[in-house]
């Protein structure tokens, strides 16, 4: 086997690859999995701000007990 033939093994390899990653990709049957992956990120910030929300509100009510002891 010379550098040609092996060059072009490679080449046709690389390419079978390619197309199945290409088709993994765009599979119908892929589609909720990388749509729940895409939304992993707003989920995190909808439950930060929800957290962020959450600790505002309770130290909101710490303040006004305490005034409400204080008259």
């Amino acid at each position: 086997m010379d550098q040609g033939i092996i060059g072009s093994i490679y080449t046709v390899i690389v390419f079978v690859a390619f197309i199945g990653a290409i088709w993994w990709a765009f599979n119908s049957r892929n589609k909720d999995k990388f749509d729940d992956a895409a939304n992993i990120i707003f989920e995190e910030e909808k439950q930060e701000k929800q957290e962020k929300q959450e600790k505002q509100e309770k130290q909101d009510n710490n303040q006004s007990s305490k005034k409400d002891q204080e008259s």
